[in-house]
């Protein structure tokens, strides 16, 4: 199981990223858009993810992730239950949601670090 100080410590280690507390939620954001939010009670976490490959994820793992609600369904986005979620599954989602927001550039540099070991976002 993860928790909202897990992720703050992989999202504080990325370029670009900051934490916002918005309507009493927190959210992390690359400039202007949400990469990642959290559920007032901090047991669901909304993360970008690819339109057309969520209900897939969804539909394979009932248990971990489900739809974002109605309001959400016009962006790249979907929602993990933080209990169902391992480390190495969270730094995988928050990632990847983060490199939906930042120029290739920023990328590859972040990817580069990684691989040398200079940060520990991978």
């Amino acid at each position: 199981m993860v928790t909202v100080d897990d992720v703050r410590r992989l999202a504080r280690t990325l370029p670009r990223s900051s934490e916002h507390l918005i309507r009493d939620r927190i959210k992390f954001r690359v400039g202007k858009i949400v990469y990642v939010a959290f559920s007032h009670d901090e047991t669901l976490m909304g993360f970008g993810f690819p339109k057309e490959e969520r209900e897939a994820l969804v539909a394979a793992e009932p248990d971990k992730f489900q739809m974002p609600r109605e309001s959400d369904l016009r962006f790249n986005w979907v929602v993990a239950r933080l209990a169902a979620l391992d480390e190495a599954e969270m730094r995988e989602l928050v990632l990847d949601a983060w490199r939906m927001c930042v120029p290739k550039k920023v990328r590859l540099e972040q990817q580069l670090a990684a691989e040398r070991g200079l940060t520990r976002g991978a």
